[in-house]
């Protein structure tokens, strides 16, 4: 079964329904935030390829269980819609299933949030099965308690293996309704968990090659992908749309030294990020919490910089990576002409690394500081490799920081920075025996 969106459900199938956007103003913000997290949503509406007929703001002084805003700010709201031709409404806030059936009743168009025009652009850019299935999982739980209003992005479910069989006299369409989705749930589950296993099963090889792994983070379009081309020489999909990727990248980088490291692209953040979306990705997001270290990267000629690294901090706290060792990147910097400006963001953050994953301005320094980063996040060990174990000894060459070795008969003392997943391969080559007589350490 495929869920639907409100884009199947026009009456004419060859038109493309026209938005009507409407902000929020939550009492403890700005006019200027309220602006922001508008433009943002006409932003994510243009992602989605629908048409804008219009916007308003609405102000909230106090909740309004019914509507989030008052009922006459609703009505207003309304009124300005059909004035402009919309067919959707589309609120930038959470809506519950309560709200969402009240606007639609009061004004017979579809009524949609902020949430459901994430989930849409999610489905819309899935690529890979697990992605894909991630989606329909979030979008029907999404749906389920959503099954009594006027649109409900759900279609019949036709041919499904076992078949639905006939309706149970007195049956009501809700109800079946309700039995399909849940059943849809249920096998989306059981697929998850198979792709989540392979998936495992990758990562556990992965991790089992002593590489060190840093995970590229950041708010979406801030050039995440840009930058692992860049630095890898890799073909990653890269498109001034938010959103592009979905689906996590793993590529290998060749550090000065001969240090390797592993490099992950991961979906990007948003303020408002559906926790749907959170719970459907936390296999993906897995990668972000198992790397040695975190780059986070900033759109530097953007007008919300503070607003979208601390969206990203959030959502790294939700998913337990917080406390990861963090690597500021400012990109996009060749769009920052103004030296005052430039040296505005140098203040604000002034141990980031200001580049440009097109023109490659700041690479070098990039790289520097990667092959430092990847160094300090290792553990020092003191190990004796012995003259007849070399294959050992290529494993520390290429995977850990050499700070100091001697050979001698027993075999070759070395002090070394070692990444978390290499030290089980050298813990039974550990000793300070005889260090001190070699003076080595």
């Amino acid at each position: 079964m495929k869920t639907r969106s409100y884009l199947d459900e026009s009456d004419d199938q060859t038109r493309i329904p026209t938005a009507f956007l409407v902000g929020i103003q939550h009492q403890n913000a700005s006019i200027e935030e309220a602006e922001e997290m508008l433009a943002e949503l006409s932003e994510l509406v243009d992602t989605l390829g629908l048409p804008k007929a219009g916007s308003a703001m609405a102000r909230i002084r106090s909740l309004n269980p019914a509507f989030i805003t008052g009922s006459g700010k609703a009505d207003e709201v309304v009124e300005l819609a059909k004035a402009a031709g919309a067919d959707v409404i589309i609120i930038d806030d959470f809506l519950t299933p309560a709200q969402q059936r009240n606007w639609e009743k009061l004004s017979d168009l579809a009524v949609i949030d902020r949430q459901e025009v994430i989930l849409d652009i999610f489905a819309a850019r899935a690529q890979t099965n697990e992605a894909t299935l991630q989606i329909a999982l979030a979008q029907a739980n999404y749906a389920l308690p959503r099954l009594k209003r006027k649109w409900t992005h759900l279609n019949r479910q036709r041919g499904m293996a076992g078949g639905l069989g006939g309706r149970a006299e007195g049956e009501q369409q809700l109800e079946i309704d309700s039995r399909q989705i849940r059943n849809q749930i249920a096998k989306l589950k059981s697929q998850l968990s198979e792709v989540r296993k392979q998936r495992d099963i990758q990562r556990s090889k992965r991790l089992r090659k002593p590489v060190p792994v840093a995970a590229i983070v950041g708010y979406t379009n801030a050039g995440k992908s840009s930058l692992l081309n860049t630095l890898t020489q890799a073909s990653v999909l890269t498109e001034n749309k938010l959103f592009a990727t979905l689906d996590p990248t793993v590529r290998r980088l060749e550090l000065p030294g001969g240090l390797e490291l592993l490099l992950t692209d991961t979906v990007g953040f948003i303020r408002k990020l559906p926790h749907l979306l959170i719970e459907a990705f936390k296999s993906t997001l897995e990668e972000t919490r198992l790397a040695d270290y975190i780059i986070e990267v900033i759109d530097a000629s953007g007008s919300n910089i503070t607003e979208h690294h601390q969206t990203t901090q959030n959502v790294l706290e939700e998913i337990g990576a917080g406390h990861k060792p963090t690597l500021l990147v400012l990109n996009k910097i060749d769009l920052v002409s103004d030296a005052l400006t430039r040296r505005r963001l140098a203040n604000l953050y002034p141990d980031a690394i200001a580049i440009s994953a097109k023109t490659g301005e700041g690479m070098e320094e990039l790289i520097a500081q990667l092959a430092q980063q990847t160094t300090a996040v290792m553990n020092q060990m003191q190990v004796l490799i012995p003259h007849t174990r070399y294959d050992i000894m290529k494993i520390i060459r290429k995977q850990c920081s050499v700070d100091s070795e001697k050979y001698a008969e027993e075999g070759v003392f070395m002090q070394l920075r070692v990444p978390e997943n290499c030290q089980k391969v050298l813990a039974e080559f550990l000793t300070t025996k005889n260090a001190e007589k070699h003076e080595l350490f």
